[in-house]
């Protein structure tokens, strides 16, 4: 009874993958195909690295990955001020007055779908250049605006929970060894939260970076990001410069993740290591 099950669920398993990554592993492979057909492969002439060339001399997808590159970087890193504040507030603080609001507020993003909140932003953004003058119009401003908007979102869940379970009695001890406020967040708190913030950075970044829908409502003419090129691409039938890219785009993201998991596990290990020779000091 036990091996059938264990049959099923490896099967299970290697079925939930093959769905998941056998459309990227064909993607990747077709972008070494000579043909301007996708779906024509060339045997005669493949592989072959054309469509990567061609990729590097495109003017408006370099520009456009270039905006996006700025937008994410600079709206991840917003976020996860603003959201660690938030998450540290919410867990910290206890009952205040407009904690739900605040609550409420942090989490509508995670919740609302994103023509809703695309559409608000664009109204508020039009509201604010009727009475203030600014943003200018639509552009890199008003779309960081609006990544930073949702992506604190996540940053404060994140954070929060991590918080949830931290070990309030090292700060206590801290305190009672004389240490400031200030000193036991920056040497305490912070150093056992940072990979909480660095998945929520990581995080932002991404969901920045691969955002269509707000993105459309509240950029502006001349400020296409790179999913908003691939999507008007992709619409007009795929081509094998877009196959191209989005290979690039998957070793990019392959190699955050391995680097980030590694450089989290050796902390982690780190942070271990630090604790079991404390405990033996102390014995």
């Amino acid at each position: 009874m036990k091996s059938s099950r264990l049959v099923f669920s490896r099967s299970m398993l290697v079925l939930g993958l093959v769905f998941l990554y056998v459309p990227i592993l064909s993607m990747i492979v077709f972008s070494f195909n000579y043909s301007r057909l996708v779906t024509v492969w060339d045997a005669a002439r493949s592989p072959t690295l054309r469509w990567y060339g061609e990729l590097l001399h495109n003017g408006q997808i370099l520009g456009a990955a270039w905006l996006s590159l700025r937008v994410a970087f600079i709206s991840a890193t917003c976020a996860v001020v603003l959201g660690t504040l938030a998450g540290m507030a919410l867990a910290r603080f206890g009952p205040f007055r407009g904690r739900t609001l605040l609550a409420g507020m942090t989490a509508a993003p995670l919740v609302m779908p994103e023509v809703i909140t695309g559409l608000s932003l664009l109204l508020l953004f039009v509201a604010l250049e009727h009475l203030i003058g600014w943003p200018h119009g639509a552009g890199p401003v008003t779309i960081t605006l609006a990544h930073i908007t949702f992506c604190m979102a996540y940053v404060t869940v994140v954070v929060q929970s991590r918080l949830t379970g931290f070990d309030e009695s090292l700060e206590e001890a801290a305190m009672d060894l004389g240490a400031r406020p200030l000193t036991v967040f920056l040497r305490v708190t912070l150093p056992l939260i940072l990979p909480a913030i660095a998945s929520g950075w990581l995080l932002s970044f991404t969901l920045s970076w691969d955002d269509l829908v707000i993105t459309q409502f509240v950029a502006g003419p001349g400020s296409s990001t790179l999913p908003m090129v691939i999507f008007s691409k992709v619409r007009l039938g795929v081509t094998p410069d877009v196959n191209a890219l989005a290979t690039i785009m998957v070793l990019v993201v392959a190699i955050g993740i391995v680097a980030s998991t590694v450089w989290m596990r050796r902390r982690e290990q780190r942070r271990e290591r630090d604790l079991q020779l404390a405990a033996a000091s102390n014995q």
